[in-house]
């Protein structure tokens, strides 16, 4: 079977098993990555960026040779290629967990127990939840799912459609790295820099096509785009500020503003200014958008490896 056929089957088989089981209480594969990157950490850490870089690549490195060898092994046997492709979709997307959580907090704060929301949301973002009010609340889940969207399902799809196995592994090592050490506090500003760059620039082709199907399924394509255009480039994340905001024109909202990490407070940008506050009910429906932006996603990947496929074909054969 060939190569993009296998990445059709397996990453649709990946998607669904998502659907069907999410992701496990325990032993989930990601959080096995986790702790042998926390051990290499504890052996290269140094204040000192080439240290970080070495951690990268060690981590990173380490995750696509994994499933460059599990493919080797596999390829003989078609069935064999689809079911490794399907259980690492499966093992490194997240959208029904994503989802889960959010309607969780979503649950919460309908209810009126706006204590109980505040418990529920570090599990989807890191913000401080203790000085924000059921409006606050639902607006960080809103952006959180938008973000997610991108980083735990469809920037895995597009490296999974380059990279086979490989790509999918790595780039949900180089999101897991980022979580870890990437961000800027005094331990890792300097050996966490070379993981957060790196997600960056792992991010970027997964968060354009966020925003891009956020504009053609969200129902509001010219405020989704008209705020992508006005409002992304504003946001401190070249590929958060995308999907944020694509995600807030298409749902009619406004998002961005006041915001406390672990005590640090952000005045971010305001997105989409035209829209109104976000509501409870939004929670619902962001988490509706990121399920079909998503599957969307996973037809655009499919279709452009089999046209890549095609191509590449139709050269070899030009060329004889």
């Amino acid at each position: 079977m060939r190569a993009e056929r296998v990445f059709a089957y397996g990453a649709a088989a990946g998607l669904v098993a998502d659907q069907l089981f999410g992701d496990p209480r325990r032993g989930h594969p990601v959080a096995g990555f986790g702790r042998a990157a926390g051990a290499v950490e504890r052996t290269l850490w140094r204040d000192h960026r080439g240290w970080g870089a070495a951690h990268a690549v060690v981590c990173a490195g380490g995750a696509a040779a994994l499933g460059a060898l599990a493919g080797r092994a596999a390829r003989r046997s078609s069935v064999a290629s689809v079911a490794l492709t399907a259980v690492a979709t499966w093992a490194v997307v997240g959208g029904t967990s994503l989802g889960r959580e959010a309607r969780g907090v979503g649950a919460a704060l309908e209810a009126g127990d706006v204590e109980l929301a505040r418990e529920l949301l570090p599990r989807l973002c890191g913000r401080d939840p203790q000085g924000l009010d059921a409006d606050g609340i639902a607006r960080g889940v809103v952006e959180s799912v938008a973000e997610n969207t991108s980083d735990a399902v469809v920037g895995a799809l597009v490296w999974g459609a380059v990279g086979g196995v490989p790509g999918l592994l790595a780039f949900r090592a180089v999101n897991t790295l980022d979580a870890m050490v990437g961000h800027k506090s005094a331990r890792y500003r300097r050996f966490g820099w070379a993981c957060a760059r790196l997600d960056d620039v792992a991010g970027w082709p997964g968060a354009r096509l966020t925003g891009a199907l956020a504009v053609l399924t969200g129902g509001r394509p010219r405020e989704a785009a008209r705020a992508w255009r006005a409002d992304a480039g504003r946001h401190p994340s070249p590929n958060a500020g995308v999907v944020e905001a694509s995600f807030a024109g298409a749902l009619g909202v406004r998002l961005g503003g006041t915001l406390a990490y672990g005590g640090r407070v952000e005045h971010r940008p305001v997105l989409n200014a035209a829209g109104r506050p976000v509501r409870v009910e939004d929670v619902e429906r962001a988490a509706r958008l990121s399920r079909r932006v998503s599957w969307t996603a996973w037809g655009v990947c499919v279709g452009g490896r089999l046209w890549w496929a095609r191509r590449r074909a139709a050269k070899a054969g030009a060329g004889r």
